[in-house]
């Protein structure tokens, strides 16, 4: 059976490799030239099933509001009015309740947990080397409302049994040490232990080679411009290569996924979200991360990836605008300075920004699509590197007739009918 994965990112991808163990005939259609050169190529580097929560909480439009008026603010709004955005912000408004949040954050979990597993098999079956890591995360809190805040999260753990720790400043220094010099900043942490870090274009680098050693094959400089359905049922994808047949088709499209279903009028509440990086060597390795630390204030997380520091945050809603402005990494640059100045050089910084595909709940849309022979692996917002094996496992299953290892239920475009 042949089947077409439209998007080669590390969701894209790794869908691919799951699709192919399950015997199928796989092909993958991108328009960059190779896999991993979008949203996924330059990630914070965090594989945080721990730190899986939605942006929608309770407390969060507050936040908000207050973050707006910040010089480094881990979220910003453009002044330009566009329907699609406020509609969205609408819909994670809806989502910021107790009860949402609740149900939004422990399926999210579940999922993330399973992909962590997915993880560790990969590493077992083909010894891939991605400069990772499973030192954990630790957030970070500077205020005491941080850490009275996380103790609704620690109930959340403890009702999962994720492993977790809670720091003082003290247990900080004995995980991270290169904090020693600015450890006062600090009220108190919580360390997520089975979280891991690494490259997320080296992982995707690396699984394509694999990919193509089982058979998949892929068609990249080639755009995707429609889907063909005819009496409810997929018949061809349109490119601008021609039109290319196949049994099943999988969209793994992130951001680009939602108006390319909406021709064929599938809705999926999907909103590109704005995020930024910056990669610096390391020049002293005592005072760098030993894994990832998450700054709560300004909500970014910085990684040790081989000798490299990744630091990554930012959400700022102005569609699909990929410019590069200074003062938008400032924020980034800030943390990475106030946190790590002395084990690196942030004039060899290189930044980039990505769009994260995210929905109102925080939740991936992992299914199908109600239109036979098309399915969806999308919308998973900051934690597509962090969910995409589960996702892919889980994708690969339901395309193939499978019992899924987790609930899927709630994964579906459904819970948006």
């Amino acid at each position: 059976m042949q089947v077409c994965v439209l998007g080669a990112g590390i969701v894209g991808l790794t869908s691919a490799y799951y699709l192919a163990k399950k015997g199928y005939q796989v092909a993958v259609i991108d328009r960059q030239p190779g896999v991993a050169l979008e949203t996924s190529f330059a990630n914070a580097g965090q594989i945080s099933p721990g730190y899986s929560a939605p942006w929608a909480a309770p407390g969060v439009p507050l936040k908000a509001i207050k973050w707006l008026m910040q010089k480094h603010a881990p979220f910003k709004i453009s002044a330009e009015p566009e329907m699609k955005k406020l509609i969205w912000m609408g819909q994670m408004l809806a989502n910021c309740t107790e009860k949402a949040y609740d149900v939004n954050k422990s399926r999210m979990m579940a999922l993330a947990e399973y992909s962590r597993d997915q993880f560790i098999e990969i590493r077992k079956e083909i010894g891939i080397q991605y400069d990772g890591g499973q030192g954990g995360t630790t957030q970070l809190f500077r205020k005491d409302a941080q850490v009275e805040a996380s103790e609704k999260d620690i109930k959340v753990l403890q009702a999962l049994n994720v492993p977790h720790q809670v720091l003082t400043p003290a247990d900080i220094l004995k995980v991270e040490p290169g904090l020693a010099p600015v450890i006062d900043q600090f009220k108190g942490g919580l360390r997520l232990l089975g979280d891991e870090t690494g490259d997320c274009f080296m992982f995707c680098q690396e699984l394509k080679k694999h990919c193509d050693d089982m058979g998949v094959t892929f068609k990249f400089n080639t755009s995707i411009d429609k889907l063909v359905v005819e009496s409810g049922k997929l018949r061809a994808v349109k490119t601008d290569q021609g039109d290319l047949t196949f049994d099943k088709v999988l969209v793994c499209m992130g951001s680009y996924s939602k108006e390319l279903l909406k021709a064929i009028d599938i809705s999926v509440p999907i909103y590109p979200v704005k995020g930024y990086s910056l990669t610096v060597p390391i020049t002293d390795s005592q005072f760098a991360p030993t894994s990832t630390v998450m700054d709560e204030t300004y909500k970014v997380a910085v990684t040790r990836l081989g000798g490299r520091i990744r630091a990554a945050g930012t959400a700022e809603l102005n569609g699909f605008n990929l410019e590069l402005p200074k003062v938008r990494t400032e924020t980034i640059t800030h943390v990475v300075r106030e946190l790590f100045n002395q084990g690196c050089d942030l004039a060899e910084a290189e930044y980039w920004t990505g769009l994260r595909p995210n929905t109102p709940d925080g939740t991936p849309i992992v299914g199908a699509s109600g239109i036979a022979g098309l399915y969806l692996n999308t919308g998973h917002g900051t934690l597509g590197w962090t969910m995409s094996c589960g996702s892919a496992a889980v994708i690969a299953d339901i395309m193939s007739d499978d019992k899924t290892a987790i609930d899927s239920q709630d994964l579906s475009i459904k819970r948006y009918k």
